[in-house]
């Protein structure tokens, strides 16, 4: 079972990918150090509210995307929460691919 600081933190890295980013970099838009972001997406830091707020500004993201849909506990090993997570990271040309492909894969289940 993971730490929900180890949740967040994979969430920020994840984003922080999507917007091209390095460590260095979301760390300036933050006003943050990158050792601290470093530590942060490890989840080696359980991060304040106010450093949240920055990261998700720096991330151009809400408090609502970094938290939604994660699950704490016996839930985490569900297999449709573990393939959201997985899609998630992806860009959006990346999730629409993966769409299509599971709905053929659906569709050729069904014939």
């Amino acid at each position: 079972m993971k730490s929900l600081s180890k949740i967040i933190g994979e969430r920020i890295k994840n984003f922080r990918h999507r917007e091209g980013l390095n460590q260095e970099q979301l760390a300036e838009r933050c006003g943050l150090h990158a050792t601290y972001i470093g530590q942060l997406e490890r989840g080696e830091k359980n991060a304040t509210l106010e450093s949240i707020e920055k990261v998700v500004k720096g991330l151009n993201i809400s408090f609502e995307t970094l938290f939604e849909k994660i699950q704490i506990g016996e839930f985490k090993s569900n297999i449709a929460s573990q393939c959201y997570s997985l899609i998630d990271a992806l860009n959006e040309k990346e999730q629409a691919a993966i769409h299509e492909l599971i709905q053929k894969i659906i569709a050729y289940k069904n014939v």
